[in-house]
C-alpha cells in the first residue's frame, strides 16, 4: 500500500510542482505586492496605501460597474440562447455533427480576429449590423465611438462568442439523457414543452451549473473582447474599461505594479464570493 502511494505521489508531482508554481505562488506573489509600491525591481512595503488608492479611484469602480453590468447581462442571456439552440439542434435537426462543428469553430479562433471582424461589424458608418439597422428603419448607434454604447457592444460580443463552448457542452448533456424518460413521456401524452421543462431542464442542471461557474469566471476576467473591439484601448473616455483591463493599465501602461496587484486581489475575492453564491444557489435548485 505505502509502495502504491509513493508510486503515486510520484505521478502526482509533476503537475503537483506546475500548479504551485504557475497558479499558487503567483497568488501569494500578487497578495505581497498589494502592499508594496514601486516599480517592479525596486517594491517597498507601504501597507494599505495601494487598497485606499483604487478605493478612492473613479476609474476603478467605473471598471468594476461595468464588469459587473457585463456579467449579470452577457452569462444569463449566452446561457439561455446556448440552451435553446442546442435544444432544437438536439431535437430537431439531424445532421447535429455539421452544426456542432459549426457553433465550435469560433471558439478555436483568435478572439482577437473575431474582434477585429466585429469591430467592422459594428462600424457606425459602414458596418453591417447598422446596415440592417436602417434597412428595418430602427435607430441605427454608433456602437463603437459611442461611451454610452461601449458596454452594450462588449456585452453583445460576448454573448456571442461564450455560445460556442456552452452549445457543444449542453449538446453532450443532452445526449448523456435516458432517452426512456422520452419514450414514457409520449405514452402520457406530454408536451414538447413539457418534455422540455420537466425532463431536459432537471437533467442539464449539473451541467448548467458547471457553465454558469466557468461563464462568470470569464466574464470577471473579460480584457481581449475590449481590446479587440476598440483597437487596444477602453472605448472612448475609458467608457468601456473592465478590472482586468485596469489592472493591465495599471501594471503595464502607468506602471503601477502595487495598485495592479490591490486591483487584483479586490477582483480575486469578488470572482470567490459570487462563485460560492452561485454554487450555493445551483445547489439549491438542484436538490429541489
Amino acid at each position: 500500500m505505502k509502495k502504491n502511494q509513493t508510486k503515486a505521489w510520484l505521478f502526482l508531482a509533476p503537475t503537483i510542482i506546475f500548479v504551485t508554481f504557475f497558479s499558487i505562488y503567483p497568488i501569494i506573489r500578487a497578495f505581497i505586492m498589494s502592499f508594496q509600491s514601486g516599480s517592479l525591481i525596486n517594491l517597498s512595503w507601504t501597507g494599505f496605501s495601494n487598497y485606499q488608492y483604487i478605493f478612492k479611484d473613479p476609474e476603478f469602480w467605473l471598471a468594476i460597474r461595468n464588469t459587473l453590468l457585463y456579467a449579470l447581462i452577457s452569462v444569463p442571456v449566452a446561457l439561455a440562447i446556448s440552451i435553446l439552440l442546442a435544444w432544437l439542434i438536439f431535437s430537431k435537426v439531424k445532421n447535429k455533427a455539421f452544426f456542432e462543428t459549426t457553433f465550435f469553430m469560433p471558439y478555436v479562433t483568435s478572439t482577437i480576429a473575431i474582434g477585429i471582424v466585429f469591430r467592422y461589424i459594428f462600424n457606425g458608418e459602414y458596418g453591417m449590423l447598422n446596415f440592417v439597422l436602417r434597412a428595418l428603419h430602427l435607430p441605427a448607434p454608433n456602437w463603437i465611438d459611442d461611451p454610452a454604447m461601449s458596454v452594450t457592444t462588449i456585452i453583445i460580443f460576448g454573448v456571442w462568442t461564450s455560445l460556442a463552448f456552452n452549445i457543444v457542452i449542453l449538446m453532450g448533456a443532452l445526449r448523456n439523457i435516458d432517452p426512456n424518460y422520452y419514450t414514457i413521456a409520449d405514452m402520457y401524452g406530454a408536451s414538447g414543452t413539457e418534455k422540455f421543462w420537466r425532463i431536459t431542464m432537471p437533467q442539464l442542471v449539473p451541467t448548467l451549473a458547471f457553465l454558469l461557474t466557468m461563464n462568470i469566471i470569464a466574464a470577471f476576467k473579460v480584457y481581449t473582447s475590449v481590446y479587440a473591439l476598440f483597437n487596444g484601448q477602453a472605448g472612448v473616455g475609458n467608457s468601456a474599461t473592465t478590472a482586468v483591463f485596469y489592472i493591465y493599465n495599471k501594471f503595464q501602461m502607468v506602471g503601477t505594479p502595487g495598485v495592479a496587484m490591490a486591483a487584483t486581489v479586490v477582483l480575486f475575492i469578488i470572482i470567490m464570493f459570487v462563485t460560492f453564491l452561485q454554487r450555493k444557489m445551483m445547489k439549491k435548485i438542484g436538490g429541489r
